[in-house]
């Protein structure tokens, strides 16, 4: 995707201040001059000095657990004797609880100025900023996964930009952020923070939130690096048995994109282990593909604790020490939140000749570098710190209203939507756990799940419509009765006579249903928050079949972290919408899809399950993966990958390539024409898909090659062109050699399952083994 956000144009970003507040000057030196200054800085340090950089420090309170086994590590002393050398970075300054920004900003600047004064440098602030800034009054925008539902890579790095202003007005230099884990398996808590089931898709939209993110001075840190998501049966933490060309040609590719077209400047590792070996102890991964293959030069960040847990968990090291001396060699270069290991275990293992002290010389060169790039080895603070600053702006709600309304999936519809449309509604009936519930626009890591959980006494902090709210206020002139009918997640079924005697009332029952995010078994979905089915949690399928069983027609609207296998809903219901955690304007976007006043445009992210004793699954499948007379079972889903219905509708021209033979180490131009037949405006969202039918070792049915969202007027044409590079359709052979082989491709347009049109084009020449010149962007252009 073109890179379209400029630095001038993020400067203007409503809130953001108009110079910097860290560093009068942030354009870097020489590279030469940066690595002479940083190599004389570590030459100086002692060894504790240069430990110091390497390590973060996490001032937090008891109760406040928002991280995996947070309550096993407690250090002694606070923040003055862990800074007594320095520090590499402070964690979740603003994060961690609800904090005044005014307030904090002032704590933070008087920190630094004290830091420089006794060690001569800063520490790097590093924050949350999944679904937007993890912070108390920020915006809070829809999840990852409705970021796929767009497909809207512009949109996200317009989102992205939004939040690196705030992030920098802060004096935050490092954002964890974006997840480019793989969707492999609904059941696994993690699926809300995740894009999409496709590499290509979350690729491209991953790397547009890099850009937008660091366009304005911050950095972006790529998560989870790499196979978290493919754990063993959808469990957290689990193992990942994935074979290595799973690895090299599904779970590393967006991480890939992002680094080589991104030039992302942080990654996390994992905490994965893949056949037997931990992310974070593998130099396979951290070094050798990572750094020598796709030519990273930044920082990698351990995940929370993840340095320990090679001893604790994965019992791969003796203590402390030596977990940590894996760590280094393996090339994790900064501890996070806290020094576990890397601290006085790392420092006794050093100078007991365990650990090479080489291998921090390293991690702390490349620590420092970091700096440098963002202008913190000049930094003194000695300005005032920022005030006033709006973290919710207009210009942030406007893009969260839109990415919101873009991301809404109208899943089935027989033609009850938009309400209103075959008549007067005279009365609605909003009934459901979710309908007027603020949590359940967020997901785990937005700051209301996150942390506001274990401060019950704190506001919201920012305006949350509910899909309740947002109704009355959209039907005006219609009245708008309410029954909660149940809880997400409990067995009680108290309220389901009110819910029963409120859609029996009214002319059309709006249903809102679904998830509660959490950690660690506190949510229905989130960190630490899996399943083993996927029918909605609680009972809330026999509230909607309660619902049902009035004979008011039905609008259910589900409010999730996952898909669920909702196929009887799609046999039953007059329409079924999905909102993936649409962030503080879903409710908005949800009344303005069922009034009509947007036409929906989003499009499935992951397949929808049928159940969950088919997982795992994906539609990247080989042939032998989906139905066939070989088996008794069904695996296909209940509905497709790129799946999305709209209030019009769209017809497409023959799929036109540029040329019927392409050279193994070219791009495929194609186009077609897609016309809005309807009678209303909308946006289609055009998918271009390709199969190689015979290769040297299985490939997927179907395969996202490009997609492009275009806006139509109704009865307005468009030509979409599509530019792809044939490194689109490599893959791994036999030696695990990434390569383009000759062969007929089938192309085509709709979704994975459904071809609107076709054509085939034959790649020729030798067989084109993938160098570092090639890379994976796509252009698509929409013509007239």
């Amino acid at each position: 995707m073109t890179d379209t956000t400029t630095r001038d144009q993020a400067g203007q970003l409503q809130g953001a201040p108009s110079t910097p507040t860290t560093a009068p000057d942030t354009r870097p030196a020489p590279a030469d001059e940066t690595a002479a200054r940083v190599a004389a800085l570590v030459g100086s340090m002692s060894l504790e000095a240069k430990i110091a950089q390497v390590v973060g420090f996490w001032e937090k309170g008891d109760g406040e657990v928002v991280a995996p086994l947070q309550g096993e590590f407690t250090r002694e002393g606070g923040l003055d004797e862990a800074t007594r050398h320095g520090l590499g970075h402070l964690t979740r300054v603003y994060g961690t609880r609800p904090v005044d920004p005014d307030g904090r900003a002032r704590w933070l600047w008087a920190k630094q100025r004290e830091l420089v004064a006794t060690s001569g440098l800063p520490a790097l602030v590093h924050e949350e900023c999944l679904t937007g800034l993890s912070a108390w009054q920020a915006a809070t925008f829809p999840t990852p996964l409705a970021w796929g539902a767009s497909f809207d890579p512009e949109l996200v790095q317009e989102m992205a930009t939004l939040i690196g202003g705030s992030m920098a007005a802060l004096g935050i230099h490092q954002g964890l952020a974006p997840v480019l884990d793989v969707v492999r398996d609904p059941r696994w808590g993690r699926v809300e923070e995740c894009i999409a089931e496709d590499p290509y898709l979350i690729g491209a939209i991953g790397t547009s939130y890099v850009r937008g993110l660091q366009s304005t001075g911050v950095h972006a840190t790529l998560k989870h690096f790499v196979g978290y998501s493919a754990s063993q049966a959808g469990r957290n933490f689990a193992p990942v048995h994935a074979g290595p060309r799973e690895v090299a040609d599904v779970l590393l590719i967006p991480f890939e994109m992002a680094v080589r077209d991104g030039g992302v400047r942080s990654v996390m590792h994992s905490y994965a282990e893949i056949d037997g070996v931990p992310v974070a102890s593998d130099p396979r991964l951290l070094h050798d593909v990572l750094r020598e293959r796709w030519g990273f030069d930044g920082v990698v960040v351990a995940d929370y604790f993840g340095v320990a847990f090679l001893d604790i968990l994965h019992h791969v090291a003796e203590d402390l020490g030596a977990a940590a001396g894996l760590a280094l060699a393996a090339g994790v270069d900064i501890e996070l939140p806290t020094g576990d290991a890397f601290l006085e275990p790392l420092i006794t293992a050093v100078r007991e000749g365990r650990v090479d002290e080489a291998l921090v010389d390293r991690a702390v060169t490349r620590a420092l570098r970091q700096k440098a790039e963002l202008g913190l080895l000049d930094a003194t603070f000695d300005d005032e710190p920022p005030t006033g600053i709006d973290l919710d702006s207009p210009a942030h709600r406007a893009v969260a209203l839109r990415l919101a309304q873009e991301s809404v999936v109208l899943l089935g519809n027989d033609g009850l939507l938009p309400l209103g449309a075959s008549g007067p509604v005279g009365r609605v009936a909003v009934i459901g756990p979710n309908a007027d519930r603020a949590e359940a626009m967020f997901g785990c890591y937005s700051f209301v799940n996150h942390v506001l959980e274990h401060h019950p006494e704190a506001e919201m902090g920012i305006e949350v419509p509910t899909v309740l709210d947002a109704l009355r206020a959209e039907l005006n002139g219609t009245e708008v009765t309410y029954a909660r009918g149940s809880a997400v997640d409990d067995e009680d079924r108290a309220g389901f006579a009110e819910a029963v005697a409120a859609a029996s009332a009214a002319d059309v029952a709006v249903v809102v249903v679904g998830d509660h995010a959490g950690l660690f078994g506190r949510g229905t979905v989130g960190e630490g928050c899996d399943r083993d089915d996927l029918e909605l949690p609680g009972v809330q399928r026999e509230l909607v079949e309660a619902v049902l069983a009035t004979g008011t027609p039905v609008v259910l609207v589900l409010l999730t972290g996952r898909p669920y296998a909702v196929d009887w809903a799609l046999e039953r219901c007059g329409a079924v919408v999905q909102a993936f955690f649409p962030g503080e304007e879903g409710g908005t976007a949800v009344a303005h899809v069922l009034s009509g006043r947007v036409n929906p445009s989003g499009r499935l992210p992951v397949s929808l399950p049928r159940s969950a004793g088919a997982q795992p699954y994906s539609y990247l499948h080989p042939a032998l993966g989906g139905d066939g007379d070989v088996t008794n079972l069904r695996s296909t889903p209940a509905l497709p990958f790129g799946h999305g219905l709209s209030y019009t509708s769209f017809a497409y021209d023959a799929l036109e390539p540029a040329a019927d033979e392409v050279a193994t180490d070219g791009r495929i131009r194609v186009a077609v024409r897609v016309t809005n037949t309807g009678e209303r405006d909308g946006d289609e969202v055009v998918q271009l898909y390709a199969h190689d039918p015979v290769a040297s070792v299985t490939r997927p049915v179907a395969q996202l090659v490009g997609f492009r969202r275009v806006a139509l007027a109704a009865g307005q044409s468009a030509v979409v062109r599509f530019d792809v590079p044939t490194t689109r359709v490599a893959f791994s052979d036999r030696d695990m050699v990434r390569i383009v082989e000759p062969g007929e491709l089938e192309l085509w347009v709709g979704t994975c399952a459904d071809r609107r049109a076709q054509a085939r084009v034959r790649l020729t020449g030798a067989v084109h083994t993938i160098d570092d010149d090639d890379r994976w962007t796509v252009t698509e252009i929409v013509g007239g």
